[in-house]
């Protein structure tokens, strides 16, 4: 599978984004609470139902291309993608309200810079402005659109980079292990990812808490 994603990587670059983004932008779309209820409510800020479907339909149709007929029912059951998009939208809706709490944003300069050095969106190692129009076109996405959707994906890079750097291992977590360097490396690198994720868990889980997460599960089903 690495074989394949790596001889694929500016499609699975624009592919995996297309999932990014069904988190990370805000919806603008009908507010008819009857044709379209509200899953999910943060403070003022709601995810609609049309929303949460097409963001689990893109996660749902990653997975898919990645595992191709093996990806099965029993399989998609036992990834749990309802569960997941749910988190997953909740917890980078809170990441931007904090964000933009504390003051956290993206220049023009940076968004520019980010959207620039995309290896899909250039030929022989440069910008290239038409391959960017066209790919943008190809996924049915709007400069505007997408735009938008690579400052928020920016700003949560941010904050969370924020939220990590105060993560450091002590001599105690690698206390228990023993061999080569580059077995110790290994774990090293896995033990400061898992405390990395549990620091960004616990922050999502206060901030739950500070913002008034209400979730609507009954229209899920």
């Amino acid at each position: 599978m690495l074989h394949f994603m790596r001889k694929h990587a500016k499609f699975f670059y624009v592919f995996f984004f297309l999932v990014i983004i069904s988190f990370i932008f805000l919806y603008v779309g009908p507010i008819d609470k009857n044709q379209n209820p509200v899953v999910i409510q943060i403070g003022k800020d709601r995810v609609y139902l049309d929303e949460y479907w097409r963001a689990y339909d893109n996660l749902r149709n990653f997975y898919r291309d990645i595992y191709k007929d093996k990806f099965t029912p029993e399989m998609e059951e036992k990834l749990n993608l309802k569960e997941k998009t749910l988190q997953k939208l909740i917890e980078d809706r809170l990441l931007l309200k904090k964000a933009a709490d504390m003051g956290i944003y993206v220049s023009d300069r940076e968004l520019q810079e980010a959207i620039m050095s995309e290896p899909a969106f250039q030929r022989d190692g440069v910008f290239n402005r038409n391959i960017y129009l066209r790919t943008l076109q190809i996924n049915r996405l709007t400069p505007a659109y997408y735009e938008a959707a690579k400052r928020n994906e920016l700003v949560l890079k941010k904050i969370r980079t924020l939220i990590e750097s105060s993560v450091d291992l002590t001599p105690i977590d690698t206390s228990l292990f023993k061999g080569n360097k580059q077995f110790l490396d290994m774990i090293k690198g896995s033990l400061l990812t898992d405390k990395k994720n549990r620091v960004l868990s616990s922050f999502v889980e206060t901030l739950k808490k500070q913002y008034n997460v209400q979730i609507h599960s009954e229209y899920l089903s």
